[in-house]
């Protein structure tokens, strides 16, 4: 998938791989500037368990999983994987596969604060890695129960960590946060973008002035 002309501040040096379906990754990244193209991996995302250390360790294992996938099949460039869940208490919450299990997810969160977590892995063929998690905490408005069903009823939580979107109608969920805001939509541009130009894969884009 090829994106439009890109008009950010932002151009690729090096051919980009977003290995992620999700046109929320597709439109932060997009903002930058950048041409990269859209391969989804199909890796298995790893299952939560309590053997795994810590949610961190299995976002970031999740990401890696995904750029891995995808490398194998790439001759050459940047892959960026990236996985984004909600951490509450300790426990992973994952996206919701039902109606029933959106609505018992929003009940957990309401009137509490969560982490959201974003897993990313920055690998270039035959180079080197770039891997980070980046962590924002979300502090949730007390909703009554009808309202919850009412925003479940719109469907927008049907692919979403936490069963909301921040930057959609499930805003008004949200009471504050503390962090960056865009790894709260899916992807942490601004630490991203630090390590594609400390990869040399983007590069300051400078328009040229008539004198």
């Amino acid at each position: 998938m090829q994106h439009p002309l890109p008009r950010g501040p932002f151009r690729s040096c090096k051919d980009i791989v977003l290995a992620s379906a999700s046109p929320r990754r597709q439109d932060l990244l997009h903002r930058l500037g950048i041409n990269f193209l859209v391969q989804a991996s199909e890796a298995p995302e790893p299952s939560w368990t309590e053997s795994w250390q810590s949610a961190g360790e299995f976002v970031l294992a999740a990401a890696r999983n995904k750029t891995k996938d995808i490398l194998q099949g790439t001759p050459r460039g940047v892959v960026l994987g990236a996985d984004t869940v909600i951490s509450l208490e300790g426990s992973v919450l994952g996206k919701a596969r039902s109606r029933e299990q959106a609505l018992d997810i929003l009940r957990r969160l309401s009137g509490r604060t969560h982490k959201v977590l974003t897993g990313c892995c920055l690998t270039e063929k035959g180079g080197g890695e770039e891997a980070f998690i980046v962590a924002t905490d979300v502090a949730m408005a007390a909703v009554e129960e009808d309202v919850l069903r009412a925003y479940v009823d719109t469907g927008e939580y049907e692919g979403k960590a936490g069963a909301y979107a921040i930057q959609g109608v499930g805003s008004f969920l949200v009471q504050g946060i503390s962090g960056s805001y865009t790894n709260v939509v899916g992807l942490p541009l601004q630490e991203v973008l630090s390590g594609l130009l400390r990869m040399e894969a983007v590069r300051i884009h400078m328009e040229d002035k008539p004198q």
